[in-house]
């Protein structure tokens, strides 16, 4: 009786744990049945940006626009080697200050530079540091002149471990430099003083060439790059609000040079010092440049054709002042003139010597025939 209870409570057992066990096997068929449904298909990414700046390549932000860029001379290259870096706007202290452009010597032979630029994103004005690179990327469209026209660098190009100068674009002195070249270079961009992209600048975007440059390896700025930015944000003329957006120091021959011979002021600068001197020197030797004289100011620089009088007159900047003493001598010569033309004074005093003595001594001779 014990054994057919045991048996009997094995099958009520068994048959009570078979429900069970199904619902298990059924709620595990189910489990089983909602894996697929638990794998998450990502939807696709959306669309890229027209270009996107790394993160780390923005130095600083404002909150208003930069000034035009001014209109000034660039100095002449001081001898082999060195590079033209373009003038900029630069923040701090609550406001911009100018950042004179410079020949600056790159850091290793073959590296090319990069301007740095404002671009207006997300309602703020954000500046993309330069830097040196095997080939110029992306500086925002901006025309800075003597080159750098908004895209690429037409200025010069690398020869083996030289650098050769195009003359028709960069301002060079044949005396210290050798390696020149001429080439007139056709450039379709829209010349104007605009300083920033985006926002009311200028709508330029990176070409391909420009975004594979963006990932090559960069250099960033020399120490003497640094120490020439440095010195200009400590220089409270090169603030625009006390120059109104002209320096007087807009380019110099050597990084952090302010105050060393062949500084070049911005046009209208109000300390004209000896910047219009060398302007009116340049135009003084070459009348034909009267006309083509502003055309080498950098917002024109980037029609190549008319660059070419742009180091002619900056080259004779440094000979003219023996030229021009002829010239201011000129009035010299006309005063020399004027006795000249007192000559006749000479004569007068001969016709008044002896014709008038003589009637009297005929008046005698009648009285003594009388």
């Amino acid at each position: 009786m014990n054994i057919s209870k045991r048996s009997n409570h094995t099958a009520l057992s068994v048959a009570g744990a078979l429900p069970a066990l199904s619902a298990a096997i059924l709620l595990g068929g189910c489990v089983v049945s909602a894996q697929p449904a638990r794998v998450y298909v990502a939807p696709p990414p959306p669309p890229a940006p027209a270009y996107v700046e790394p993160a780390v390549d923005v130095e600083v932000r404002a909150t208003e626009a930069p000034p035009p860029l001014p209109d000034y001379e660039q100095p002449p290259c001081p001898e082999d080697g060195y590079l033209w870096t373009p003038g900029y706007w630069a923040w701090g202290g609550g406001g911009y200050y100018w950042v004179p452009g410079t020949w600056v010597q790159p850091p290793r032979v073959g590296v090319l530079w990069t301007p740095g630029y404002w671009g207006f994103v997300g309602g703020v004005y954000a500046f993309h540091v330069g830097y040196w690179g095997p080939h110029v990327g992306f500086y925002g469209g901006v025309n800075y002149g003597f080159g750098y026209g908004g895209v690429g660098f037409v200025g010069g190009r690398w020869a083996g471990n030289s650098f050769a100068y195009n003359r028709t674009v960069v301002n060079v002195n044949v005396t210290n430099v050798h390696n020149t070249y001429n080439e007139t270079v056709v450039n379709n961009i829209t010349v104007n003083k605009v300083s920033y992209n985006g926002g009311g600048g200028t709508a330029a975007v990176p070409t391909p060439q420009e975004r594979a440059a963006a990932q090559e390896q960069h250099v960033p700025p020399t120490p003497m790059q640094r120490q020439h930015i440095q010195e200009a944000a400590k220089n409270p003329a090169l603030a625009a609000k006390a120059n109104g957006g002209r320096p007087a120091i807009a380019a110099t021959p050597r990084p952090a040079a302010f105050n060393a011979a062949g500084v070049v002021g911005a046009h209208g600068a109000s300390p004209a010092g000896a910047q219009p001197a060398m302007h009116n020197q340049a135009v003084g030797a070459q009348p034909q440049a009267i006309g083509q004289h502003p055309n080498t100011q950098p917002p024109t620089n980037g029609q190549h054709p008319n660059i070419q009088p742009q180091a002619n007159p900056q080259q004779h900047a440094y000979a003219q002042p023996q030229a021009a003493q002829p010239q201011v001598a000129k009035p010299q010569q006309h005063a020399n003139a004027q006795p000249q033309v007192a000559k006749p004074q000479q004569p007068k005093p001969q016709q008044a010597k002896p014709q008038q003595q003589p009637k009297p001594q005929k008046n005698e001779k009648r009285e003594g025939d009388k």
